[in-house]
C-alpha cells in the first residue's frame, strides 16, 4: 500500500498546506500575546529584576526617556515572549511541513534533534537570565565613576536583554549544528578537531559582534560556545554520515 505521505502533491497543495500551518502559528502567537499582555508590567518586572536590584542598591532608578515607552516596551516584551513560548509549536509546524520529504531514517534522527534544539534554546535563555545578566549588569554598574548616578532606560534594558537572550539561545544550538554538519557529510569529526584553533577564535569573534563591546561580555559568550562545540563533537562520534546515493537506491529498490 502506498504511504499517503509519498503521494506527490502539486505546488498549489503545498502552498495551501504552508498557508494553513502559518495561520496556526499566527493564531497561537496572538493567543499567547493576549494572555501575556495582561501581565506585561509584571513580566517586565521579572525581566529587569537582575539590573533593578543592583541599581536600587546604588540609589539609582530605572527611567523612561520616551513618551510612549511605558506602553511600547511592555507591549514589545509581551509579543516577543509570546513568540518564544510558542516556538515549540512553530517549529513543530515547520517540521510537519518538511517531514514528508525526508526518508524514514532521517525523520527518526530529526525528531530527537528537533526536541533537543528547543530544549537547548530555552536552556540558553535561562543561562542568560540567571548567570549572564547578573554578571554583566554587576560588571557595568561597578566600573563607572562613583559620581555617576545609574538611571538606565526601560527600552534600553529590553533591547539589551533580548539581544542577549537570542545570542545565547542560538549559541546553545551549536551541538545540534555540529551533529547536522557531520551527519550531512559536509564535514567530519576529524576535520572539525583539526580546525579547533580557528573555531576557538571564531567563537570570540562572534562574541565580539553580538555582545556589548567589552572583553568581559565577549568571554562570557565565547567560552560556552566553545564548550558546546566540544559537546557537539562528542555526540557526533555516534552519528553515521549520510550516504544519499545509497539511500536513494535503497528507496528505489523498496518501491
Amino acid at each position: 500500500m502506498t504511504n499517503p505521505q509519498d503521494v506527490p502533491q502539486s505546488l498549489i497543495d503545498h502552498l495551501k498546506e504552508l498557508r494553513s500551518r502559518l495561520l496556526r502559528c499566527v493564531i497561537i502567537v496572538l493567543a499567547l500575546f493576549g494572555v501575556l499582555y495582561m501581565f506585561s508590567n509584571e513580566l517586565y518586572g521579572i525581566l529587569s529584576a537582575p539590573l533593578r536590584i543592583l541599581v536600587e542598591e546604588q540609589a539609582g532608578q530605572i527611567i523612561a526617556t520616551g513618551v510612549a515607552s511605558p506602553f511600547l516596551v511592555p507591549f514589545k516584551l509581551s509579543f516577543v515572549a509570546a513568540v518564544m513560548l510558542g516556538m515549540p509549536f512553530i517549529l513543530y509546524q515547520l517540521w510537519a511541513f518538511v517531514a514528508p520529504a525526508l526518508y524514514l531514517h532521517e525523520r527518526r534522527l530529526m525528531m530527537p534533534l528537533f526536541i533537543s534544539s528547543v530544549v537547548l534554546f530555552y536552556l540558553g535563555v535561562l543561562f542568560t537570565y540567571f548567570v549572564v545578566m547578573p554578571l554583566v549588569f554587576g560588571f557595568f554598574t561597578t566600573v563607572g565613576p562613583d559620581m555617576v548616578n545609574i538611571m538606565p532606560d526601560i527600552a534600553a534594558i529590553l533591547d539589551f536583554s533580548l539581544k542577549m537572550f537570542f545570542a545565547f539561545g542560538l549559541a546553545f544550538e551549536i551541538p545540534i549544528a555540529t551533529v547536522l554538519l557531520v551527519y550531512s557529510g559536509i564535514t567530519s569529526v576529524e576535520s572539525l578537531r583539526r580546525k579547533r584553533p580557528y573555531i576557538f577564535i571564531g567563537c570570540f569573534a562572534v562574541g565580539m559582534l553580538v555582545t556589548p563591546p567589552d572583553v568581559f561580555s565577549q568571554t562570557i559568550l565565547a567560552v560556552p560556545m566553545w564548550l558546546l562545540f566540544e559537546l557537539g563533537l562528542v555526540f557526533s562520534k555516534w552519528v553515521r554520515p549520510l550516504d544519499r546515493d545509497a539511500e536513494a537506491e535503497k528507496a528505489e529498490d523498496t518501491e
